[in-house]
């Protein structure tokens, strides 16, 4: 039996778990580039009984998945992907497993963007390893200012926490969020989206895409957001209309953004936010390390013995 675990960008893969439990059983081949076009990747991948995806790195919609006869085991790093196609799966008899993940790495990466705005970090790096000007730039004190969540789930909840670690005033809102959720986590409850965005300095965005939620941040929504103030994004790119981000952006209505999630992935060379000063961006790194990497591919592991047992766990 074969296993392709594919886009492992970092060459970690092999290097995470102990894959050898699988000896004379599945043969693993890692692939550490992206492919975007569905003829190359069924080419690639149509000998395969198993795979092993990470995240949403490649879609997998119906017409990639009905032109891979051999697949039986999809498994993806998560308990969610939107980019599988559940129902198809499951109408060609692909069981499709998860697993599990920390939310530390998120949040601590939302926080890396926080602090990189705010004390001008990529530009000041950018100046003293080119002979720059010594200090060039004013920084903004997070103590005292207003981190504005969106979304109070378990990431949204650590990333209050840490705010308040920082001195600093913390509310939240999303649909179903209550005054009574928020006292729980000591932070003030926003009645509504206005009121968040336009009171805070930092707005932070912790949901999961869904339909009601595309492009719950609009335009109008970033207009109410004060001119000297911080979106910060790494849960998913949809979630704020990403060519009225630009816009606003580009029109200096707000002071910048800290982005971790595209709706293309990987970003195209020449895509705008590539160039704007006043982002400061990483590669989709929100839940790259090394702790979920190991429970990532240390369950896939699990995932595929106890399929080979007639008992799958952990399916979406």
């Amino acid at each position: 039996m074969r296993c392709a675990i594919i886009d492992d960008y970092q060459n970690a893969a092999l290097t995470m778990a102990d894959w050898s439990r699988l000896e004379g059983r599945v043969a693993i081949t890692p692939f550490h580039d992206h492919l975007d076009d569905e003829n190359a990747l069924v080419e690639r991948l149509v000998g395969f009984d198993v795979i092993v995806i990470m995240r949403e790195r490649t879609p997998f919609p119906a017409t990639l998945l009905s032109r891979l006869p051999q697949l039986k085991l999809l498994i993806t790093s998560g308990m969610r992907n939107a980019a599988i196609d559940i129902e198809t799966a499951r109408e060609r008899g692909i069981t499709v497993c998860g697993t599990d993940s920390h939310p530390a790495p998120p949040t601590e990466l939302a926080w890396a963007l926080i602090l990189g705005l705010a004390r001008h970090l990529p530009a000041e790096h950018h100046h003293f390893t080119t002979n720059g000007p010594w200090q060039s730039t004013v920084g903004t004190t997070l103590a005292g200012r207003t981190l504005g969540i969106v979304g109070l789930g378990k990431i949204g909840t650590r990333m209050a926490r840490i705010a308040q670690a920082f001195d600093m005033e913390v509310m939240a809102w999303s649909e179903h969020l209550t005054p009574a959720r928020c006292e729980e986590a000591g932070v003030t409850y926003a009645d509504s989206l206005k009121t968040l965005m336009s009171t805070s300095d930092i707005v932070s965005i912790h949901l999961v895409l869904s339909a009601r939620t595309h492009h719950l941040i609009s335009r109008e929504a970033l207009e109410w957001m004060p001119p000297t103030s911080l979106l910060i994004n790494t849960s998913r790119a949809a979630i704020v209309d990403q060519t009225a981000l630009l816009e606003v952006l580009e029109e200096g209505r707000i002071a910048g953004a800290g982005l971790d999630v595209f709706e293309q992935e990987p970003l195209p060379p020449d895509h705008p936010l590539r160039r704007l000063p006043s982002v400061l961006a990483t590669p989709h790194l929100g839940y790259v390390s090394d702790t979920n990497y190991r429970v990532w591919f240390g369950q896939a592991i699990e995932n595929i013995e106890a399929w080979l047992s007639g008992t799958p766990i952990r399916r979406l």
